[in-house]
């Protein structure tokens, strides 16, 4: 019995992080046991610190519930979001607030065999800077860029570990679990989990960053595919450009709405001669983070020229989200990420790509929303992940004697 409760105290612990506050009778419902065992449990984890009694619900009629949450501080989790040029890191509580602020490494992924061990360097300096004891950190959930194995804890667009997974290496040099994950994968977890997506059935959550990444929620569930590779929406060739792409295909929908494809062509267009409070100063710079918020800002201020460089790509986007809703007919399309900071300048031209390009039948129910959680919802992903698999993962039996 001792090992099946710990089983249900691990569920309880699941649905209370990403519900937030639940009644008993509700817990109940969700790990599918007896209203008087789940009491029983939940007093456990009152007593020993790991829940909180948070008052009664607002009165419907009848007895009010007793509401329940867990302690904020009880356990923490190491969330890691990277792409192709920065990598953040940040420890969270369980109730999703950062304990400090978020850490960023500027560092290439691609062609650099020290990224790996920097980027673990990196997160044990900052365990180690925390205080936190190692046997209070839930696991490191990592969010990444490519063609990520999660089950095999590997990454074939980065990271060539040889035969030692990614997994594996962190978790030698921190002796905490690390999980895996693509970081559009993760952007649409925190999106169903938090944000615009709960509780909608279909969904589309555009990952809008150096590349176009593409998260699907279908059937309230996320879609990985048979490989875990589903949502390259990023490589459709919708151009004929001759434009080469990270994939070393050409004519990529990358190769002209994504942020990069933004920051080079008002290079071009300064270079050019046309008008802007854009510098190359600004763009030139050995930040891409730098030079791509440089070109949002602009536009939120109005400047013509970035304005034409965001709507442009915001159309291109369209053109393939259209393509999604062909095939898929999801009832909302959530943008996502880093780009996402450019909001309405461009949902417009989304919206207008739509309007040319989809047959009004299928998009008509269709929303375009921009994300609540905005550029955070990578961070937020990859801390969902190590909950997610807490209760399917965590078989390390130090932890497992001290969650019990």
């Amino acid at each position: 019995m001792a090992g099946k409760n710990l089983l249900y105290r691990k569920r309880i612990i699941n649905h209370l992080y990403f519900s937030k506050m639940l009644s008993c009778a509700e817990i109940s419902e969700k790990i599918e046991k007896s209203l008087s065992l789940t009491t029983k449990i939940l007093n456990e984890l009152v007593a020993e610190g790991y829940v909180l009694e948070t008052g009664y619900a607002p009165s419907s009629g009848g007895r009010r519930p007793l509401m329940y949450s867990l302690k904020a501080d009880i356990m923490y989790i190491v969330s890691v979001a990277m792409d192709q040029f920065v990598t953040r890191i940040a420890i969270m509580d369980m109730h999703n607030s950062l304990l400090d602020k978020v850490q960023t490494i500027n560092i290439s992924l691609a062609n650099n065999p020290d990224a790996l061990q920097m980027i673990t360097g990196k997160i044990s300096e900052i365990i180690t800077r925390s205080g936190i004891d190692k046997s209070r950190i839930l696991g490191i959930g990592i969010g990444m860029p490519g063609f990520v194995d999660a089950i095999g804890g590997k990454n074939y667009s980065f990271f060539d570990n040889g035969a030692t997974s990614i997994t594996s290496y962190i978790e030698s040099k921190t002796g905490i679990p690390v999980f895996i994950d693509n970081d559009s994968s993760l952007i649409a977890l925190a999106e169903l989990k938090f944000g615009s997506a709960r509780n909608k059935r279909n969904v589309m959550v555009i990952n809008i960053s150096w590349g176009i990444g593409l998260g699907m929620i279908l059937d309230k569930t996320l879609f990985r595919g048979d490989d875990g590779f589903a949502g390259e929406l990023s490589h459709i060739p919708l151009f004929q450009n001759g434009k080469l792409c990270s994939c070393g295909k050409s004519g990529c929908l990358e190769t002209e709405a994504s942020l990069a494809a933004v920051v080079e062509k008002a290079k071009l267009g300064l270079t050019g001669g046309r008008a802007s409070v854009l510098s190359m100063e600004k763009l030139d710079t050995d930040s891409p983070e730098k030079a791509g918020a440089a070109v949002i800002q602009a536009a939120g201020k109005g400047d013509r020229f970035a304005v034409e460089l965001l709507s442009e790509a915001g159309y291109n986007i369209g053109r393939g989200i259209a393509i999604l809703i062909h095939l898929l007919n999801p009832g909302l399309v959530v943008l996502s990420g880093r780009g996402a900071q450019a909001g309405k300048i461009l949902q417009a031209p989304i919206q207008q790509a739509l309007n040319e390009h989809c047959i009004p039948r299928l998009s008509a129910n269709t929303e375009i929303v921009i994300s609540d959680l905005g550029h955070e919802a990578q961070l937020i992903g990859s801390a969902a992940l190590v909950v997610e698999k807490y209760e399917k993962s965590f078989t390390n039996k130090k932890k497992i004697q001290e969650a019990a």
